[in-house]
């Protein structure tokens, strides 16, 4: 078997361009009235928000015709416009070759896609205070809400045909709505004593009825302890809920290219065995390492649910504010610990096929289907509730103000993030879950990263009418695999740390990164404060995107870093 590949470099860059309209409509009342000797506040809150897309990708390419103008010459010449399409003709290192505007302009489109989501809120809320105790008044909310949100997908007439030669994609659209109910408590149990500022505890609930998922309750306890004016000790338990949104139920999936080793190329032993069970060749050997795969919503999703412990501070030491003559000094920690289950992801496309082979398990095998010489003809990645997550942390800031004076006001803040452990837990071969440490790693396919260290220093200034702020943002080192087709073509030595085969192709060290953002914003009087004009750039420095082997759609994570090079923007706010 010989692969033939080659790049239409002469058609140019594929070119997207979207338009986007966000609609954003809200209406509010609001009062309090007389209840005995008590007073009871309301609120009555509506909100109706519209976002649509326009999408145009230029440079597409019609599969349906690129095959007539690959096909035979005669049959080429009975289709009006039809062009023979020469792939053989040669290329300079400019990108001209064979291919000419007139072939192109047959086989190549522009890709129009349409998409809009819709959100209608309700919310009716009242709070109070229902009796006195000795350290306070127990104070209370309860809250009704319904939401409904709706939307749809309607890709190219080319596209949903299954004639593009791109990404394929099928119209789509679908909704939901909820009605939730909610009750919160606050009750101070002890207040002026020595080392006792104010102690109080708290403890809520929310009941939610979706027309998809059925009912659900969730808690949350929590407890402050205020020392006394400068130090403050905190910490809660909560249970979490979060229904699959529209795209993760509804879309119909998209397609991206993934480099893939397939285990049954070469295999021996146990592997063999299964790959003949699969349908594999015993001489099967894979020719092109980058696969197809497709992804989409499922609406078979069960919601996520969680355990979530935090515990923590936030210390103002006066001693340090009266001594350095400024405005206040804040220091803030906090810990997490959080176990999700039924967590909604993808797949590693990579760890789909590996359990494939190694367990013949329908839920990994499913989805995959191979064609008569070995080679898989359809990868199928939906979303699917992957198991359980185990994640723990710590957050912790320093904020310093500065008092007013002639040259404004000053705010530095340094804000730290420390991933301590993510462990993902998805069915291993035995059937058990299984868990893998993703701190500090790269998962490449479908892109997230784990960053294990977060850092970045703010400097906002204040002046009249007048702000700025220059934004320093640290990201630490993570490793990811190095991608099988590098061995393929000789380019092993890209990686920091190569293996000795594609089948165990080592590690690739992303190098820690720094950006830099700034922006200056005006905010004049004569508008009552509710116009603010801003300029600013992001990546000033131009620090360039590190390089990512095992991604597959850009070269880098874009989950993690911005698109390479410079940003600049211009923004007009207005409150009405």
């Amino acid at each position: 078997m010989i692969l033939i590949g080659r790049r239409p470099l002469e058609a140019g860059p594929r070119i997207f361009k979207q338009n986007v309209d966000t609609w954003l409509v809200t209406g509010a009342l609001e009062g309090n009235l007389a209840v005995a000797d008590r007073q009871v506040f309301w609120d009555f809150n509506v909100t109706w928000s519209q976002n649509q897309a326009n999408q145009r990708k230029f440079g597409a390419f019609n599969a349906r015709k690129l095959a007539l103008a690959l096909g035979p010459v005669d049959e080429c010449a009975r289709i009006p416009g039809c062009v023979p399409f020469n792939i053989f003709g040669g290329q300079g290192p400019d990108g001209t070759g064979s291919i000419t505007k007139e072939m192109l302009d047959f086989v190549t489109f522009v890709q129009k896609d349409e998409s809009q989501q819709q959100l209608f809120d309700l919310t009716f809320n009242i709070t109070g205070d229902l009796f006195d105790l000795p350290a306070g008044p127990l104070g209370y909310a309860l809250g009704y809400e319904h939401r409904k949100e709706t939307g749809f997908f309607t890709p190219d007439s080319v596209v949903s045909s299954g004639e593009t030669a791109g990404v394929p994609a099928s119209p789509t659209d679908g909704g939901f709505n909820v009605d939730e109910f909610y009750g919160e408590i606050n009750v101070p149990l002890l207040a002026d004593l020595p080392l006792v500022q104010r102690l109080e505890a708290s403890g809520s609930f929310r009941i939610s009825d979706y027309n998809l998922f059925g009912s659900n309750t969730v808690f949350k306890f929590g407890g402050n302890w205020r020392v006394n004016s400068d130090l403050l000790i905190r910490g809660s338990y909560s249970e979490g809920f979060r229904a699959p949104g529209i795209g993760e139920l509804f879309n119909t999936g998209s397609r991206f290219d993934a480099t893939i080793t397939d285990p049954c190329s070469n295999a021996t032993g146990a592997t063999l065995v299964n790959c003949t069970a699969l349908g594999v060749p015993a001489s099967f050997v894979q020719i092109n390492p980058q696969i197809s795969v497709n992804t989409g919503g499922n609406p078979n999703l069960k919601p996520e649910t969680s355990d979530n412990w935090t515990v923590g501070f936030a210390y103002r030491p006066s001693f340090v504010e009266e001594a350095l003559g400024v405005e206040s000094v804040v220091i803030e920690a906090n810990y997490y610990n959080i176990e999700l289950n039924g967590a909604i992801q993808a797949l590693n496309a990579q760890d789909q096929l590996n359990q494939c082979v190694a367990t013949l398990d329908p839920l990994f095998c499913s989805g995959i289907s191979r064609g008569p010489g070995g080679s898989i003809v359809r990868f199928e990645n939906q979303l699917t509730n992957i198991g359980r997550i185990e994640t723990d942390g710590i957050d912790w800031s320093l904020t310093v103000t500065t008092e007013e004076s002639d040259l404004g006001r000053f705010r530095v803040a340094w804000n730290n993030t420390l991933l301590d452990d993510f462990k993902e837990f998805t069915l291993g071969p035995s059937g058990a879950l299984v868990g893998v440490q993703r701190a500090g790693t790269e998962l490449g396919s479908p892109e997230r990263g784990f960053v294990e260290y977060k850092s970045s220093v703010v400097l906002d200034w204040f002046f009249r009418e007048f702000s700025a702020n220059v934004n320093v943002r640290y990201m630490s080192a993570i490793t990811e695999v190095c991608g099988g087709s590098l061995f393929d073509f000789g380019k092993q030595d890209l990686c920091s740390d190569p293996g000795p085969s594609s089948d165990n192709p080592g590690t690739n060290k992303i190098g820690s990164r720094i950006y830099t953002d700034v922006q200056v914003s005006w905010t004049p009087q004569f508008f009552d404060g509710k116009a603010t004009v801003s300029i600013g750039v992001n990546n000033i420095t131009k620090t360039d995107t590190p390089l990512c082997f095992s991604c597959d759609l850009n070269s880098f994570d874009g989950t993690l870093y911005p698109i390479p090079g410079r940003f600049g923007y211009a923004r007009l706010t207005y409150n009405f």
